[in-house]
């Protein structure tokens, strides 16, 4: 913590105490190079993430929904149950890093799809369809075509 008079960045604490019920931490320091003192105060940070429906509506990041979902494409695939664990902690950490307040459901959905099409491909239809809401079999048949295509299988 740099101190407040003379910017040095080396200083000492000489005592802490709880504020806020708990949320936050009051600590006085010593500054090694001037010898003032100054008070600081430590804070949680909120960082909850909303997410923006296709609806408009706005909903807290849920990981449950999230590992629902990928469940229930996964179910009935060769993929383990730490597979699945795995992509949810990544996705999680990816939007961790982000560090903003609201994402579009979209953004979320293209996240696990890009996962999915890497891992299993039946999967990966499954999710896609149920995320991007395919209105009719022509819908699901381009994207099994636009598949296959990548794969140079005809």
């Amino acid at each position: 913590m740099k101190c407040p008079f003379c910017g040095h960045d080396r200083d000492r604490v000489v005592d802490s105490r709880s504020r806020n019920d708990g949320r936050a931490i009051r600590r006085r320091r010593l500054c090694a190079q001037c010898g003032r003192r100054f008070i600081t105060i430590e804070e949680v940070e909120d960082k909850t993430l909303y997410v923006i429906k296709s609806d408009g509506r706005r909903e807290i990041f849920n990981t449950g929904k999230l590992r629902r979902g990928i469940q229930i494409a996964c179910s009935k695939r060769p993929i383990s149950v730490n597979d699945i664990e795995s992509m949810v902690q990544q996705i999680e950490s990816e939007l961790n890093e982000g560090f903003v307040k609201e994402i579009e459901s979209r953004v979320i959905g293209e996240m696990v799809s890009q996962r999915l099409k890497e891992i299993d491909e039946v999967a990966y239809v499954r999710f896609t369809s149920v995320y991007r809401k395919f209105k009719d079999s022509e819908e699901f048949l381009k994207e099994l075509r636009e598949l296959i295509g990548r794969q140079g299988i005809s």
